[in-house]
This record gives C-alpha cells, sequence and structure tokens, in this order.
C-alpha cells in the first residue's frame, strides 16, 4: 500500500510537498526519489494535483516521489520566488532522507510543461551564478538532481517569449520582457544553464499544441556541445497524455525515470 505524508518547507501556504512512498526497501537499503513539478505556465489557477496522480503512480511502480507545490504567478510567486521555492522544496528531501530511507545521491525530476522548465532548470543550479539581485543564490549546496524527465517543458525562455506562449506566461513568470530585465531571462533559461553534467530525457508529445516542439528540440540540440548531451524522445499523444497515468506517452516517462534511479 502506498503512504502519502505531507510537510512543509516554508511557512507559505504554497510550500509544501507530498511524500509518496511504495513498501519499504528490503535489507535496509536506500532508495532514490522523484520530485514530481507540475506544470500550469507557472499560474496559481493550476497546482499539485496535477502532479498527485503521477507520483502516486510512480510509488505504485515501487519509486518514492516528492510531489512539490510552490508559489505560481497569482499567489505570490514569479521571480525569484517560483525559482526559490522549486530549490527550497528539494532541499527539503535532505530533512527526510533518514526517517524514510531516501538516498540523495538518487533524486530525479519528472517535470511537465513548466514544470519541466523548473526541472531541468534546477538541475543546473550548480552552474547558475544566482537569482539577480537581493535574491538568494540559486547555487545553496543543497540537494542536486542526478537526472531530468522533462514531458514537454518549456526548455528555451527566449524563444517562449518570442512565441508568446500561453498569451506572455513567460513575461508574467518574470515580471516583464526581457527588454526590460535581460539578466532575469538569462538566470531563468536553462539553456543558461549549459553544459550539464547529468543526463535529461526531453519527451515531447507528437500532438502537443500547448508547448511546441521547438522548447525541446532546441534544447537538445544546444546540449550537445559539452556535458551529458540531452535527448529527446518522442511520445504519442498530446500534451495532457504525458500525465494520465494509464496513457503510453507516460509510460514511456514512467520507465525513463525509473532508469535514471537504477
Amino acid at each position: 500500500m502506498v503512504q502519502r505524508l505531507k510537510y512543509s518547507y516554508g511557512a507559505d501556504p504554497s510550500q509544501w510537498g507530498e511524500l509518496f512512498l511504495p513498501d519499504p526497501p528490503a535489507g535496509g537499503q536506500r532508495r532514490g526519489v522523484v520530485v514530481v513539478i507540475h506544470g500550469g505556465y507557472w499560474r496559481s489557477m493550476y497546482g499539485a494535483e496535477l502532479g498527485e496522480p503521477l507520483a502516486r503512480d510512480l510509488a505504485e511502480h515501487g519509486m518514492a516521489a516528492w510531489n512539490l507545490e510552490y508559489r505560481r504567478v497569482g499567489n505570490g510567486g514569479g521571480w525569484p520566488t517560483t525559482f526559490q521555492d522549486v530549490l527550497a522544496g528539494i532541499d527539503k528531501l535532505a530533512e527526510l532522507a533518514g526517517e524514510y530511507s531516501l538516498d540523495l545521491g538518487k533524486v530525479v525530476a519528472l517535470g511537465h510543461s513548466a514544470g519541466g522548465h523548473l526541472a531541468v532548470w534546477a538541475a543546473g543550479r550548480g552552474r547558475l551564478a544566482g537569482l539577480g539581485p537581493g535574491a538568494e543564490p540559486a547555487d545553496t549546496g543543497g540537494v542536486r538532481l542526478a537526472g531530468v524527465v522533462s514531458q514537454s517543458g518549456v526548455l528555451n525562455v527566449a524563444e517562449a517569449e518570442r512565441l508568446n506562449l500561453s498569451n506572455g506566461a513567460v513575461a508574467n513568470l518574470l515580471g516583464g520582457p526581457s527588454s526590460k530585465f535581460p539578466e532575469r531571462y538569462g538566470t531563468a533559461d536553462p539553456m543558461a544553464a549549459l553544459p550539464l553534467d547529468v543526463p535529461v530525457y526531453a519527451v515531447h508529445a507528437e500532438a502537443d499544441d500547448d508547448v511546441p516542439l521547438a522548447m525541446s528540440a532546441l534544447y537538445v540540440d544546444a546540449s550537445g556541445a559539452g556535458g551529458v548531451p540531452a535527448q529527446l524522445v518522442m511520445v504519442p499523444g498530446d500534451h495532457f497524455d504525458l500525465i494520465n497515468p494509464e496513457s503510453p506517452a507516460h509510460a514511456v516517462c514512467r520507465e525513463l525515470t525509473a532508469q535514471l534511479l537504477r
């Protein structure tokens, strides 16, 4: 039976996560954990309920999962709080590791859409100087991701702004256009943290009308210049098939996630 436990990582009502645990590992072994980061173009109308089915499904397949909520645009999120929350939420696992036999050397992320952006961005935390003037440093020496499965992630912020995805979602997140805040855009873009030294699977749905394939393809192309090249994986279905535990698209994501934990 899957165990479900909720923990806060800050004082704000949106600073929490739920740990979904399968049966305990045998013989005192430690296990990796999957950080599930939901999408919704970083806006407050969408929350961790989008990630809950995925976290439960992962646990039912033997993987510990941490379904992470964070402040979004409209409820205290944006720049830099959304980014700070994602790092703080991942770092919370260090406090939980002992009690639940979590292996902090095998923490991977599964992020959908805007959550894919945040997951891949977090994987590059060691290469980011900070979150801008007056913000906490991005690299706080916390829990590092060992890999990412991005599900139709918004992995190229500059291109997403150019395409005006979801009616200005990037400008909403970062407080204005890149012409006004070039430093924010540079720091918030997963492209800026390349090359990474961890694997990234950029999974993209073939019939995705919400996030263009270019978001994954441009990132994968750029990753080939050094480090560990990302891999583009095309799957059948649309944007939301990726977060349907019953779909073939999600089955591919689940298997890739399991591979990263091995």
